[in-house]
């Protein structure tokens, strides 16, 4: 079985993980803490936003992972915990200490994480509640009630699991994930949680999980904005009985893959879900002078209001497309730029494709999912990126005070 097998179960789906999913009472009538606990003290790696400001979760999570050793994870919806002073820090451990007393386990072995509302006192009374109730609940098939408590604006869960043969022995892997607006490459409002039997090596496990953010959770953009809680972290607990893996395992690669597809998946389903979106869209820039030009107008595209709100429109609008290219900061030579929506295209040599009726530009923008390849005819280099229109709801959604 070293093929690649789509499983139920979620960020429980392996052995030796429990999950929880209740209701606090953070926010509204809806389940908002989510507890994930090892059965032993796992291999740990995160990714942290790159944002200057970070909640107070974020900063105790970089804290902890230098030990490179997590054992649960608790998560709260409805509230950041981020700039609330020392006292936002305070009530952080507090979250940390109290699952450690429950569990006993060791503190720093515990991580946690906040999404939500920015710059609002935890109201600690819910949480510490919460937190009991978390831990009354944990269960081997708590995965699916975990990925709808972390939920924001989500309007559905994301998560995903998989099984392979590594090293001779079956190994499973599943993750979940949440966010919807606030979503930028680098990373987004977005937290993921991925667990995994399998045995590795932390310094690998980190190189593993740096990369497959990189390709997955770095190459998504909703609305351009980036949150002060991004957070992904993976478990690896050994629970499989492999040798541990490494870059010197023989099937190292087969473990990377299954990162990489969990990891982009759940960035997938992200996107998909985006806060008011009707479109997906891949953008592709091919044909750039150097990978950061192909960079730069790949997300000036991807991040162009205008651009966004012609996709809602289903209006094949490629002026759009190419103005955002022309002030990326790319090198761009309009007479070279060709444009493709789907497999039609709408610019040759930087002039209107002629060839192409407009209603078959205007049928592709009427579909659920499509693609923009955008070729500077320059160079060698290629990047892409998954993002959205941006829709009346969106602007309704984010125009509420404390959504």
């Amino acid at each position: 079985m070293k093929r690649m097998k789509k499983i139920d179960g979620g960020i429980t789906a392996a052995k030796g993980y429990r999950a929880a999913g209740i209701h606090a009472g953070i926010k509204g009538p809806k389940a908002d803490m989510a507890l994930i606990v090892s059965d032993a003290p796992a291999a740990a790696a995160g990714v942290f936003t790159s944002n200057k400001i970070k909640g107070a979760v974020v900063k105790l999570c970089m804290e902890r992972i230098i030990g490179g050793v997590a054992q649960a994870i608790i998560v709260n919806s409805g509230n950041a915990n981020a700039c609330t002073g020392e006292q936002g820090m305070k009530d952080a451990v507090r979250m940390g200490q109290l699952v450690a007393d429950l569990l006993h386990i060791q503190e720093d072995k515990v991580f946690v994480s906040s999404t939500g509302t920015i710059g609002v006192p935890m109201p600690m009374g819910k949480i510490e509640r919460g937190i009991n109730l978390a831990v009354e609940a944990l269960s081997e098939t708590g995965g699916d009630a975990a990925a709808k408590a972390i939920m924001t604006t989500d309007t559905k869960d994301k998560q995903v699991a998989f099984e392979r043969e590594i090293g001779g022995v079956t190994v499973r892997i599943g993750g979940m994930a949440k966010g919807a607006g606030m979503i930028e490459p680098n990373m987004a409002t977005m937290l993921s949680f991925i667990t995994t039997d399998a045995a590795v090596k932390q310094t690998a496990l980190q190189s593993c999980l740096s990369a497959a953010v990189e390709q997955s959770f770095n190459k998504i953009s909703v609305d351009g904005d980036q949150s002060c809680n991004d957070t992904v972290l993976i478990l690896a607990n050994g629970m499989a009985g492999n040798k541990p893996l490494d870059e010197s395992h023989p099937d190292w690669p087969l473990f990377v893959d299954m990162v990489n597809e969990i990891t982009l998946t759940l960035a997938r389903k992200i996107v998909e879900d985006g806060e008011g979106a009707t479109k997906f869209v891949m953008v592709s820039v091919v044909g750039a002078a150097s990978p950061k030009d192909a960079r730069k107008a790949v997300r000036s595209v991807a991040n162009s209001l205008l651009v966004k709100t012609s996709w809602f429109g289903e209006d094949p609008n490629w002026g759009r497309v190419i103005d955002a290219v022309g002030y990326s900061g790319a090198e761009v030579v309009e007479n070279q730029v060709d444009i493709m929506y789907d497999d039609v295209s709408a610019v040759k040599n930087g002039q209107v494709a002629a060839a192409t009726a407009l209603s078959e530009l205007e049928n592709v923008l009427k579909k659920r999912s499509f693609s923009i390849t955008i070729n500077l005819n320059i160079g060698k280099y290629s990047d892409w990126i998954y993002t959205c229109d941006c829709s009346k709801e969106y602007v309704q959604i984010n125009s509420e005070y404390m959504t």
